[in-house]
């Protein structure tokens, strides 16, 4: 049964507070938008997620109009623009997780140091160059990391991940930032061993044939 409006916008909300306690975002820097109807709902600017109320999530229209009195997140373009470019996503998270910032700071994309790189949809998960937020240069960038992938980092800025449902955009959002990490940790190390594209392409036919078709399939 599809989600009535008051519980798209609540579930959000959920995330966003979920977020911030899984430590993959601070304070009021992430965002979450989903898409509803003509356009999408995505978080206000500025307002703690935990005194954020329903009818606070703005309604922005597919032509950047908005419902509500407050001010639609400042990184709303991108989220409108992949939402346009990807009708398969029905969820986007942004956040600003340390690992995937650190890596997104050295303008590096996640190679495939372990198989779980597939999830994102590809053999890499991508950095966009450096754009200055909510700038339609920005969104430009991010839209086309996400060519054939669910997840890109952004230089100097933090992480973005789609979904067909805010779950699993949620999911992937947790799953990037553990592989950061663990390529962070490589990199202290050394110069990681990496997968190779054949297996990356092996590894994504076995994940989909696995009932993970949708968090793994490259678009």
């Amino acid at each position: 049964m599809p989600m009535t409006d008051t519980a798209k916008r609540q579930s959000i909300i959920d995330a966003c507070i979920r977020m911030n306690a899984m430590g993959i975002n601070q304070g009021t820097s992430g965002n979450i938008s989903m898409r509803h109807g003509d356009g999408m709902l995505i978080t206000p600017t500025s307002v703690a997620y935990d005194r954020m109320r329903p009818e606070d999530i703005v309604f922005m229209r597919a032509d950047g109009s908005v419902d509500g009195a407050l001010t639609p997140s400042s990184e709303w373009r991108f989220h409108l623009d992949i939402l346009r470019a990807r009708p398969e996503v029905q969820a986007i998270v942004h956040a600003h997780p340390p690992y995937c910032t650190t890596i997104a700071i050295m303008g590096r994309d996640i190679p495939p140091i372990h198989y779980m790189v597939a999830v994102a949809g590809g053999s890499s998960i991508r950095c966009a160059p450096y754009a200055t937020f909510g700038t339609a240069e920005l969104s430009a960038c991010a839209v086309k990391a996400l060519e054939g992938r669910k997840a890109c980092l952004l230089a100097h800025h933090g992480m973005i991940a789609v979904g067909t449902s805010l779950d699993k955009a949620m999911w992937l959002a947790v799953e990037v930032e553990t592989l950061a990490r663990q390529y962070h940790g490589c990199l202290q190390i050394g110069t990681p061993p990496l997968l190779s594209e054949v297996e990356i392409q092996n590894v994504l036919g076995r994940m989909a044939s696995y009932g993970h078709r949708d968090d793994v399939d490259a678009a």
